[in-house]
């Protein structure tokens, strides 16, 4: 990504914020009650704070952040959270308020209010929603990610390493450059660099396996993707069963039962009678 520095001499501090909010889903098939239980339980092991936050701190390393701070919880009965503060040029030991815990999660240190506060500039946040209905053999998995970054460091960096980062069906990406900086004549900027379409920074070998669609609205700097997967193999999307144990008409009815799910959450509207 190309920057103002590039370009022109800026007038102190870059202040754009650049905004990346986007969930993923996960869409499995489980038939029975004790499957649908057992499918929330695997999520929840397979995705709880340690591993998320180990996907964040790799998120930092990627847009080129400091981390300050880490929080994380898992909740009960399922779902977990991690909040990490970061900051795009490294502070001297005296500069970090003592309530930080730099990445060191077992520190026993407690945030202090004004921590929380700084999360609104600069941070990266995951939450998780598992999520089932008894009559209904479909489950899913919501990742919701936000990556809120001011300055150069983008975090459009680190959506290849997202979305790799979880069983991605249905994907939508919002994106923002909000505030502005000024160069050293006072001119203001809005935006720092060219930026036609998010699907410009996903690589091509992840796009094949989408449709994607765009919204974007270029007088206010604001985009949107949306992604839904191509193809369906049942056997990934089976909790506990074997496709070979299923009947040609069983398993018709598991794909379009799947495929129905994935475009009504992909059009974020109800479209078939349940």
């Amino acid at each position: 990504m190309l920057g103002l520095k590039n370009k022109i001499t800026l007038y102190g501090f870059n202040n754009l914020t650049k905004s990346l909010s986007f969930n993923i889903y996960d869409v499995c098939y489980a038939e029975t009650e004790k499957d649908k239980t057992n499918y929330i339980k695997y999520i929840d092991e397979q995705y709880n704070s340690d591993r998320l936050t180990n996907i964040l701190c790799k998120v930092a390393e990627i847009i080129g952040a400091n981390i300050l701070n880490i929080s994380k919880q898992d909740y009960e009965p399922q779902g977990a959270s991690v909040n990490v503060l970061i900051a795009e040029a490294p502070l001297l030991p005296h500069q970090i308020d003592e309530s930080c815990n730099q990445g060191k999660i077992n520190s026993g240190l407690v945030q202090s209010e004004t921590v929380h506060a700084h999360l609104d500039k600069s941070h990266i946040t995951v939450h998780t929603y598992p999520e089932h209905h008894p009559d209904n053999a479909i489950s899913t998995f919501r990742v919701d990610i936000d990556v809120s970054t001011c300055g150069t460091i983008s975090p459009l960096n680190a959506l290849d390493f997202l979305i790799n980062s979880f069983d991605s069906d249905i994907i939508t990406i919002d994106y923002r450059v909000r505030g502005f900086t000024r160069d050293i004549q006072g001119k203001k900027y809005y935006i720092d660099h060219n930026i036609k379409s998010i699907q410009d920074y996903i690589d091509d070998s992840i796009l094949r396996k989408y449709d994607a669609v765009d919204i974007n609205v270029y007088q206010s700097n604001t985009f949107h993707t949306k992604m839904l997967i191509k193809d369906i193999d049942l056997q990934d999307y089976l909790f506990n069963q074997d496709v070979s144990e299923l009947t040609p008409a069983k398993r018709l009815e598991i794909i379009d039962s799947l495929r129905k799910e994935m475009i009504e959450i992909f059009s974020g509207m109800n479209i078939y009678d349940k």
